[in-house]
């Protein structure tokens, strides 16, 4: 595949990928967003272990999804989050080959959006106060910011290992037999088929 169609399917996948990603934030904002959130987009973290495409799709459809639905530091520091998940998840599927590596590609956006989300939550939001079921549960920034952390962890792990490794074995299957995700690897294009010797020789003695 030349150098200049894989740039094209690349950067299709890329916008595909940061459609989906904000479509989906959005179409369920009431728990994509707050103290309290299972983003459904996340589930789409496992989509670098596909494709590197993934990288630049899910940061650019976290920033167009918080700018709508959020804000402008949610927009900075929340998609920033998010490309670094993706960027190691990619690294993950480049270094564990086998099935496992499923165990541990979703982490990376489990933990590093429980690590800055509570600060873009606090600060970003100004929700200095712990509410469940509209009881106060702490006010102090310490307890705040640790509840938060907990919250969004929960919430990850909901998105994207209940809803991300189905995701990935289904797009496995297909991919398996389509590699409509894969992109091609430099110079790995598919030679032409050799005609069968015999169906050669019989043409030569005709």
């Amino acid at each position: 595949m030349s150098k200049t169609r894989r740039t094209i399917l690349f950067l299709t996948q890329s916008a595909v990928i940061a459609a989906i990603y904000a479509v989906l934030t959005l179409a369920f904002q009431p728990i994509s967003y707050g103290a309290v959130q299972v983003r459904i987009s996340e589930g789409l973290c496992i989509l670098p272990l596909f494709t590197n495409a993934a990288v630049p799709g899910l940061y650019i459809g976290c920033v167009i999804a918080n700018l709508i639905g959020g804000n402008i530091p949610d927009a900075i520091f929340g998609a920033l989050a998010t490309l670094g998940a993706a960027a190691l998840t990619w690294l993950i599927g480049k270094l564990i080959k086998k099935n496992r590596k499923i165990v541990i590609a979703p982490f990376p956006a489990v933990i590093i959006n429980a690590l800055v989300v509570p600060f873009v939550i606090y600060f970003g939001y100004y929700e200095h106060v712990f509410t469940w079921n509209d009881q106060v549960v702490a006010t102090e920034a310490f307890p705040v910011l640790g509840l938060y952390a907990l919250s969004v962890f929960i919430g990850q792990l909901i998105a994207c290992y209940g809803i991300g490794t189905p995701l990935y074995f289904a797009l496995k299957a297909i991919d398996d037999r389509t590699h409509f995700l894969s992109l091609p690897k430099k110079g790995k294009e598919k030679k032409p088929e050799e005609a069968p010797k015999e169906q050669t020789n019989e043409r030569n003695e005709a």
